[in-house]
């Protein structure tokens, strides 16, 4: 089928979509420069932090893992079960507004250098597509052309590449769910003796590929909601990608009019959304930077400054007064603080490699149990050990009454990895030393670590006068 006239960007609809509502494909140009290099040096690192951290071990553990069999969720050291994720609210709302205070202050930084759609798509997709069918020129041509031996050779290859690295990051996503040596006997088994993991590949793979190799840049002006947003986060004092219109304009062929732009559509042939960045900061933009280069590269070669097209503020282009500090740059930047302490605080408080419950029990039916030399007071204990090693758990009883003992089922208990144990601890009060309703404290110390953890639980009992009496 052969290629529809070039769309020429407008503000009223998207260069991808055809007046008919057919898809316009893009073939955007390569471009070469320092942003570009920069981008794709930081592209491959975040590319390799993707695949290496399933291997790195922390505490026993992958610095990243997700373990769904065990419930247990580790991240770089710190282990949570299901009953601590709660403190996950305070990292994901300090994140939260950490990308609005980065947004606010820079733009769609995240969209063009880390976002992890962009970064596959730019650094490993398209780098194939250009290896196999070569530059933009050359692969509108082959889109143009009939369906020959060589053009089907191409695309078999292409695609065969595409499906074989969908399946690559599928199968490392999966690795952050049942760790690598899990991963590597699954593959061994084969897949119908795990059918959920080997479906869940397939699923995975089958999307990657539809969206790498087909939707492309279509998932990120349609479905994806930050380009949507970005309006509400960001003002004429956001730096942004943007064109200098006080110094392009009027634009023209070199040495006929004054504006440096001299329109040779270069910054609109290597954007990978079909925007024109001379119009202004549009919903498309994801913020990749080819067209600063493209734009660099050509006022090289014409002999006129470079920057036409740069990182500025809308002020700054403008000629106005930048101002990189304002209310709203110090409220994201309280309100990220705040969640990261928030969450550094709770997690050090409450997502303990170890954690111990305590609860009161009632021994036939009764909160305590008395006599005329005694009462006691019966409590269960949930020892889980959260780490991928045995520890050791020992109880005692701290800040009681002079007299008060623990007793009962061994104040010390071994628990396997990743276990979990629970026992039954008795606290005795000799009947001389109870003088009714109070509190102690029950203290669990976890080895490996030395982790302590204690609780304070209300110890009961009769109305002290009428202990030593008959009907005691």
């Amino acid at each position: 089928m052969a290629q529809p006239t070039p769309r020429k960007p407008n503000l009223d609809s998207v260069t991808t979509i055809n007046e008919d509502g057919s898809r316009y494909f893009l073939h955007p140009s390569d471009v070469r420069g320092k942003w570009t290099a920069w981008r794709r040096i930081f592209g491959i690192v975040l590319i390799a932090i993707y695949a290496a951290l399933p291997w790195i071990p922390v505490n026993g553990a992958p610095a990243v893992f997700f373990d769904i069999e065990f419930r247990r969720f580790h991240f770089f050291g710190l282990t949570l079960v299901p009953q601590d994720l709660w403190v996950m609210f305070f990292c994901i709302t300090g994140l939260g507004f950490g990308l609005f205070f980065v947004t606010s202050l820079l733009g769609r930084l995240w969209c063009g250098w880390t976002c992890p759609y962009t970064v596959f798509l730019d650094h490993i997709y398209r780098r194939i597509e250009r290896w196999i069918e070569g530059d933009a020129p050359a692969r509108k041509l082959l889109a143009a052309a009939p369906w020959t031996a060589s053009k089907i050779a191409k695309r078999i290859l292409k695609h065969a590449l595409y499906a074989l690295c969908s399946a690559l990051i599928a199968h490392i996503f999966l690795s952050y769910f049942v760790s690598i040596e899990r991963l590597y006997s699954f593959m061994g088994e084969g897949p119908m003796a795990h059918a959920t993991a080997f479906g869940i590949v397939t699923f995975l793979t089958l999307v990657l590929w539809f969206c790498f190799g087909y939707f492309r840049e279509q998932f990120c002006i349609i479905m994806c909601p930050y380009g949507r947003i970005q309006s509400a986060l960001t003002d004429d004092d956001t730096v942004v990608i943007g064109y200098d219109e006080v110094r392009g304009e009027p634009r023209g062929p070199k040495d006929k009019v004054e504006g440096d732009c001299i329109d040779c559509k270069r910054c609109v042939n290597v954007c990978p959304t079909g925007i024109d960045i001379r119009d202004g900061l549009q919903l498309e933009c994801i913020g990749c930077t080819a067209c600063i280069d493209a734009c660099d590269e050509i006022m090289i070669k014409v002999g006129r400054p470079t920057g036409l097209v740069r990182y500025d503020s809308m002020n700054g282009l403008s000629g106005k007064k930048r101002r990189f500090l304002r209310p709203r740059i110090f409220a994201y930047t309280a309100l990220s603080l705040l969640g990261l302490t928030a969450f550094g605080f709770t997690a050090s408080k409450k997502a303990r490699p170890y954690t111990a419950t305590f609860k009161k029990m009632a021994m036939g039916g009764l909160p305590f149990q008395a006599d005329a030399s005694s009462v006691r007071n019966f409590y269960q204990l949930r020892f889980l050990n959260k780490r991928n090693q045995p520890a050791t758990f020992t109880a005692t009883l701290v800040d009681a009454p002079e007299g008060f003992v623990l007793g009962g089922g061994g104040q010390t208990v071994d628990v396997k990895a990743q276990g979990e144990v629970t026992r039954q601890f008795v606290v005795i009060a000799p009947t001389a030393n109870y003088d009714g309703k109070t509190t102690v404290t029950l203290r669990v110390s976890a080895n490996p670590g030395d982790v302590e953890i204690d609780q304070t639980v209300t110890f009961l009992g009769p109305n002290p006068e009428l202990l030593g009496t008959p009907d005691s």
